[in-house]
């Protein structure tokens, strides 16, 4: 008797069962979904070689653990975090840099108090946590993005103070004593003034730092500087310069720097050309130089701590990833002879890395390989990549569900603004035991991202093969202010949320219709927080959707304005505009021009997208006679980490679409929740 994987492999297009889209059945549960959501949180390598990393498992309600490499072959890898503790900062509240790794200690953010701790990674030593920073009461002191100072045996981080005020916390610099943890002292702030600090970097000397800093109404993507500061004999900073970002005639955003091995400062700025590349500074005259030229970009916005799109090899030699086009590469810099040699793996999307002993760390993933790191080891003389291997996965792939795997296809359509085209990925039907009838087709999910500055890739997403295996057409859109193009693509959002990103979302579904293909009229949206917003909005002000999804999106943007935390409460300054902006192009503000079913999703901790803003829009559509429904998590925040949430809102929102605007009855036993103005 064959197996269901080989039944789904051979079965041939006659066998087929035929029946609607949307009615298919499939491997691919919300289970498997929600299970197979587990979070990279960063990754580092020690002085001896071996890979940390830091994962968020639903299943344990999105604790955050630390996890070594497993020893040897036959070994599994080890849990280093104890039961009690969970890595995780909420600086900037969306954290990111939660720990640091140096020979056989590394200092981690606990979630729960927010404090530092250092913690022994020896095999042989006592692996309990302990603290580095006071405990204070009332409201959190959070740090993030630190490294160690072997000069002075101290750790400077990032700290993001709350204690005078939550809602704008005061952010600096500061340095933290390590040669005692049995009297925790204060810390000491070395850098502030500013609104924001992050990559506070090191020489190998413990001579110079250099940090980026960044002011309101600024996002670091928008505008930043990049400075050093010479330290002293008693280790505070006497002497400071800023080496980009601060010529007002020079509109760029430094990101990322780094002391090469020699004491050479590098760093990433999309000056001039408008692409995120990688340049050197040339401390002995203060110039700023291009390491390597190319359209396009060597970084990705800083909306987390702790990125690494590059890193150093040998004095010559530097390792990084880049996007061009829809795509990431990973390659070597010749930084002598100003050229790159591309390294052939098999990801497609690039996040960050690290250089290991003769090997590459690399996290990424492709249209078959979902989130993963892997080991890349090169040749003697580091110019190919002689072996690849999975070093830690978000999800084992059986192979039962690689045939109902939709493959994206990266699409340009044109936008409303004549020669201009904007990017999308779309994943068609797909599902090997199944066929639809010839006149039909299949009902479109658009997805709308987040951010809005940010990007959509095309790497394995068990959430999007859950739609395609059971015959929903898919499409994620990069629309205009997405990031990977370029600033000039990017700031065509400046000024222009609200219009550009819904614009160009519903240009993308009637491309697809005008194509043959998908059904205009079952077209569906959805999105989270930013695209949360974006789709509400499609929906308020177009008629081009039958339904949508929001999760945790915005309603109100005044309303975000006023309560968002720091980190964004000017961005939609730029973005949209004057208060009279603010109220025309909140959704909230237009009840009237809606017409089709909502369902909203939100966590009651968000501290990004206040839940209010959930209850308003639903309680308005409710009362105007709408198909409406909201779901509240208790304990979530912005974005779902708890399994049985991330399952129950990916099949209500199934279960929503099929009821209200697919006109099929879905395959999975799923028990619709109630929805006001229908059932």
């Amino acid at each position: 008797m064959s197996s269901p994987s080989q039944t789904a492999r051979t079965a041939p297009e006659e066998s087929k069962v035929t029946a609607p889209y949307g009615s298919w059945k499939s491997p691919i549960t919300a289970d498997v979904v929600s299970g197979s959501s587990k979070r990279l949180g960063g990754f580092a390598a020690d002085s001896f070689g071996r890979l940390y990393w830091l994962e968020s498992r639903p299943n344990e309600s999105g604790r955050g653990v630390l996890v070594r490499q497993a020893e040897g072959e036959s070994d599994e890898p080890t849990d280093i975090t104890p039961k009690d503790f969970a890595v995780r900062t909420v600086a900037q509240e969306y954290g990111g840099g939660a720990f640091t790794v140096l020979e056989d200690a590394v200092v981690f953010s606990n979630y729960k108090d927010q404090r530092l701790y250092k913690q022994s990674i020896s095999s042989r030593a006592d692996s309990v946590p302990l603290p580095l920073t006071p405990d204070y009461s009332g409201p959190f002191v959070c740090y993030a993005d630190g490294v160690f100072d072997s000069r002075f045996n101290r750790y400077l981080t990032v700290r993001e103070d709350r204690r005078e005020s939550s809602a704008n916390p005061t952010t600096t610099i500061v340095s933290i004593d390590l040669s005692s943890t049995n009297h925790i002292k204060e810390p000491e702030i070395l850098v502030g003034g500013n609104d924001f600090y992050a990559f506070p970097r090191i020489d190998h000397k413990g001579e110079r730092v250099a940090w980026i800093e960044w002011g309101h109404p600024n996002m670091p993507w928008d505008k930043s500087e990049l400075w050093v500061g010479y330290i002293s004999e008693n280790g505070n900073i006497k002497n400071r310069i800023c080496v980009a970002g601060g010529d007002p005639s020079i509109v760029e955003s430094p990101s990322e720097p780094k002391w090469s091995p020699e004491g050479e400062l590098f760093f990433v700025t999309d000056r001039k050309s408008g692409f995120w590349n990688i340049y050197r500074w040339v401390e002995s005259t203060n110039e700023v130089l291009p390491v390597y030229s190319l359209d396009a970009e060597f970084t990705t916005p800083l909306w987390v701590f702790g990125l690494s799109s590059f890193d150093f090899l040998n004095k010559n030699s530097i390792a990084c990833t880049y996007r061009m086009n829809g795509s990431s590469y990973l390659g070597i810099i010749d930084v002598a002879q100003n050229k790159i040699s591309l390294l052939d793996i098999p990801f497609t999307d690039i996040n960050n890395i690290t250089s290991g002993l003769n090997c590459l760390y690399v996290e990424g993933a492709s249209a078959v390989h979902p989130s993963s790191i892997a080991k890349v080891t090169l040749d003697d003389q580091r110019s190919k990549a002689v072996d690849f291997k999975i070093m830690w996965s978000s999800s084992s792939i059986s192979s039962l569900y690689r045939p109902y795997i939709s493959s994206p296809e990266l699409i340009e359509f044109p936008t409303e603004v004549p020669g201009e085209r904007a990017y999308a990925y779309f994943y068609p039907p797909t599902n090997p035991l199944f066929r639809s009838s010839p006149e039909e087709k299949p009902p479109l999910l658009l997805k709308s991202h987040g951010g809005p500055t940010a990007e959509t890739r095309s790497s394995l997403n068990f959430s999007i093969q859950y739609w395609t295996s059971r015959g929903w057409a898919f499409v994620d859109v990069n629309y205009g202010g997405s990031t990977g193009y370029g600033r000039k693509y990017r700031d065509r959002l400046l000024g222009q949320w609200g219009i550009v990103d819904v614009n160009d979302c519903c240009s993308c579904a009637k491309f697809l219709v005008d194509s043959g293909k998908v059904d205009g009229e079952r077209l569906c949206i959805t999105g989270g927080s930013a695209g949360g917003y974006t789709t509400l909005a499609a929906l308020a002000f177009r008629d081009v959707f039958k339904a949508g999804a929001s999760l945790y999106g915005v309603a109100d943007l005044k309303s975000l304005a006023a309560d968002s935390h720091k980190f964004e409460s000017r961005y939609i300054d730029n973005l949209v505009g004057d208060e009279n902006e603010f109220f025309q192009r909140s959704p909230i503000n237009f009840v009237d021009k809606f017409s089709c079913p909502i369902i909203l999703f939100q966590g009651l901790e968000d501290k990004v997208v206040l839940p209010d803003q959930a209850r308003k829009i639903y309680h308005a559509l409710k009362a105007k006679g709408l198909p409406v429904a909201l779901v509240e998590y208790e304990g979530e925040q912005h974005g779902f980490r708890k399994a049985e949430n991330i399952k129950f809102t990916l099949e209500q929102q199934m279960v929503f679409f099929a009821r209200l605007v697919g006109n099929f009855q879905v395959a999975d036993e799923i028990n619709p929740m109630k929805v006001d103005n229908f059932d």
